[in-house]
């Protein structure tokens, strides 16, 4: 398992258009991604899931990436987090 802690710098936080690009991102790879924040968690392949959250700026996320390919899927979505969050 792979992980990474992120400080989301957006704004608004993971609100629609961003949480439906991570979506479409995390569908690349075969890897399980989930995101946790504030107590809760979502699979970063469920887009409300991934809304109902409440990621808000400023929030520190924690990316979890378990699979086989792993270290592949954990640098795709830090590189989408810090092009998109």
């Amino acid at each position: 398992m792979q992980q990474f802690e992120y400080v989301i710098k957006d704004a608004v936080g993971i609100h629609a258009r961003p949480a439906g690009l991570l979506v479409k991102e995390a569908k690349h790879y075969k890897s399980k991604i989930t995101v946790e924040c504030n107590g809760k968690t979502a699979e970063a392949t469920k887009l409300m899931a991934l809304m109902g959250m409440g990621v808000k700026g400023g929030n520190t996320v924690t990316v979890r990436v378990e699979g086989e390919d792993e270290a592949e899927a954990a640098a795709g979505i830090r590189a989408f987090f810090e092009a998109n969050l």
